[in-house]
């Protein structure tokens, strides 16, 4: 399994991005996924699960309610909205599978290269 994350770039506080990862070499529907990012000279965070159907998912607080998190399993493609971004976004953004079908915050099992978001004031 590939993971492929796309869609980062610079943009002002306040304003919104949507990034993607592609997923290849397996089907999604049995598999939940998530969203990380890491900051410059910080560990690893989670952002956002979503399981398998994409019915549930999960924020982390310093997310909730400004970003969404949404799968399309016939396209193989998982997606983060981000809305009213601010500074303390800017991070590489990773994708990530893991081998349960429930959202959840660790245990993940492979791992995309990120995609860098910097938000400027």
């Amino acid at each position: 399994v590939q993971l492929q994350a796309s869609g980062g770039g610079l943009v002002q506080v306040g304003g919104s991005l949507r990034l993607s990862c592609a997923v290849s070499g397996g089907t999604l529907s049995g598999n939940a996924m998530g969203w990380f990012r890491q900051a410059p000279g910080q560990e690893r965070e989670f952002v956002a699960s979503v399981s398998g159907a994409g019915i549930s998912t999960d924020y982390a607080d310093s997310v909730q309610g400004r970003f969404i998190i949404f799968r399309d399993n016939t396209k193989n493609m998982m997606y983060l909205q981000m809305n009213s971004l601010q500074p303390e976004d800017t991070a590489v953004y990773i994708c990530a599978l893991r081998d349960s079908v429930l959202a959840g915050r660790y245990q993940y099992n492979y791992w995309g290269q990120g995609t860098l978001v910097t938000v400027s004031s």
